[in-house]
């Protein structure tokens, strides 16, 4: 019996030996998991930095090519698109105005009344209406003759409750289309990637929707359809003329900015100015920081190489970059579990909306992080500590992308030469930018820090008026003033506008020659190296990238 004890209890010091052999193991398997996993986020956030010297590589890299592009496209992959017949507002637009707005799947229709004096729109009735899948996956034709219908009931409802006639132009903006994920599968309609107003496609498209809403019995008239962002630049120019630019920021992006034509081949004006439509989504630059998850995505993209920029900002693959993070954590350390979650395999099932949830999660015990885990991954009970590193995965992500949007802003300000002692005016639409708070603070901080505090205030970002899609509005207000010379952006003696001396003043020939030939000494030299011997302060940082200040 003595002996049989004895076995007993050391069979069970054995077991009890045995599981702290084991536990010690697996706290050490853990340890190691768990450095691995921050030697990835130290790595990545490595690769995604942005310190304010490359982003002054990224700007001028961009002016670089926006001149390339304006003097001969041949010699340059990047490639802007002039607006030949173009207007904009000057806040002196009066009357009733229609609007549509095309997305991807729906379209909205506006109605708003403007008063001119730059007074804020008002009496702003509109209607979102899904577009059909048999209608997406027709024709052009079937699209408008859709589009019409609807805008025909439209137009009917409010005339009755407040009967006053149009003026007889339409605005008819397309927001930038999705060519990638699921949303963009058996699609073949809306697939157009420009929109510029003098583009031949776009003036044809007009025609076809000119017949349906004359088949429809609608007394309005379309003279183009241009790109949304075209729109919110005329709306912001409706309000200032010191409006330069503007910036598309959703899931998709784009930039257009108001050029001088005598700096545009061909390019008469008789505003003197022209829009640039710069599609600065396919912007691509070496000083770029890519990761090997951006590479991974792009390959693996439906346009591999192409649209570098816009899968670095875009709120399209914000989210996906920030899932191919995260599952490589899961593969390689286990972060959610010995498995790996399913839907963390699923491309672009992490959208934008849910990545800034995550990320402005101020609860102490990140419970907001919890929710979406669940709810996108199917990911449960999960540490504070891990929640914390899904946290620092969508700050890197974001930070990235915002500030190399800040870049390109002062880029184009750069550009037209209003950084050193003139006031800028840049509009911003967008879901990203207007329900993104920590993505809009890191790119307004973004320009700060280029600029510092003596020059900052100069670039002025700020959201569009009118809400989503109001740009329709200002696009019909413009094209319907463009033959009557009293509402002109510019009178025939140019003595009336305020923005002529603005104008003529930003693009003196002489001096803008001078600004371009310093320009291109300055970007040469931050290219040979010269950037890394500078002090790194804001300040003269900022007084470099305005190195030929004495000569503008």
């Amino acid at each position: 019996m003595r002996k049989e004890v004895v076995v007993a209890a050391v069979a069970t010091v054995s077991t009890v030996v045995m599981a702290g052999v084991l536990l010690v193991r697996w706290k050490k398997r853990d340890e190691r998991r768990w450095r691995q996993t921050q030697r990835i986020l130290r790595k990545f956030a490595n690769d995604c930095a942005t310190p304010v010297p490359k982003l002054w590589h990224v700007a001028f890299d961009l002016v670089s090519d926006m001149q390339t592009s304006l003097s001969d496209q041949s010699q340059t992959d990047y490639v802007m698109h002039p607006s030949y017949t173009s207007s904009l507002p000057n806040g002196t637009e009066e009357g009733f105005y229609y609007g549509v707005n095309l997305r991807e799947d729906n379209f909205l229709m506006l109605r708003a009344r403007l008063s001119g004096k730059k007074e804020p729109i008002t009496d702003l009735d509109r209607e979102e209406v899904d577009i059909p899948s048999e209608v997406i996956s027709g024709t052009y034709k079937e699209l408008f003759d859709y589009i019409a219908l609807k805008l025909a009931v439209f137009i009917s409802i409010n005339t009755k409750t407040n009967p006053i006639t149009p003026k007889g132009k339409l605005g008819f903006t397309v927001s930038f289309p999705l060519l990638e994920g699921p949303a963009a599968a058996g699609r073949n309609v809306i697939t157009w990637n420009t929109f510029s107003a003098n583009d031949t496609a776009g003036k044809e498209l007009a025609q076809d929707f000119n017949e349906a809403l004359e088949k429809h019995g609608i007394d309005l008239r379309v003279s183009t359809l241009v790109d949304a962002t075209l729109g919110d630049l005329a709306g912001g120019r409706y309000y200032s003329g010191d409006c330069v630019a503007a910036v598309t920021l959703g899931l998709a992006t784009n930039a257009v900015y108001v050029e001088s034509s005598q700096f545009v081949p061909n390019g008469r004006s008789k505003h003197g100015e022209m829009v640039i439509d710069m599609q600065w989504g396919n912007f691509n630059t070496p000083h770029l920081p890519i990761t090997q998850f951006d590479m991974a995505l792009d390959s693996e993209s439906s346009n591999p190489g192409c649209r570098i920029f816009e899968k670095l900002i875009g709120g399209r693959y914000l989210g996906e970059v920030v899932r191919r993070v995260l599952l490589k954590m899961a593969i390689e350390t286990a972060l959610f579990g010995e498995t790996v979650p399913a839907k963390l395999k699923t491309p672009y099932i992490f959208r934008s909306p849910d990545m800034a949830a995550m990320h402005q999660d101020s609860s102490e015990n990140r419970d907001t992080v919890q929710e979406k885990l669940m709810e996108v991954f199917g990911i449960t009970n999960t540490s504070l500590a891990v929640r914390e590193i899904v946290t620092e995965v969508c700050d890197v992500v974001a930070e990235r992308g915002a500030r190399l949007t800040g870049a390109c802003i002062i880029g184009i300000m750069k550009k037209r030469g209003r950084i050193n002692d003139r006031k800028s005016v840049v509009i911003i639409e967008g879901g990203l930018y207007e329900h993104y708070r920590v993505f809009r603070n890191l790119l307004h901080s973004s320009v700060w820090e280029m600029l510092g505090s003596s020059l900052a205030d100069n670039v002025i970002v700020e959201p569009a008026h009118g809400g989503s899609g109001a740009g329709a509005i200002f696009v019909a207000a413009a094209q319907s003033q463009m033959n009557e010379p009293a509402s002109a952006s510019f009178d025939s003696e140019g003595k009336d506008d305020e923005r002529e001396s603005a104008i003529a003043n930003d693009d003196d020939p002489v001096d803008m020659a001078e600004w371009k030939d310093d320009d291109q000494t300055d970007t040469a030299s931050w290219k040979d190296g010269e950037v890394d011997q500078m002090e790194d302060s804001t300040a003269e940082i900022s007084d470099q990238s305005e190195i030929s200040s004495d000569q503008e």
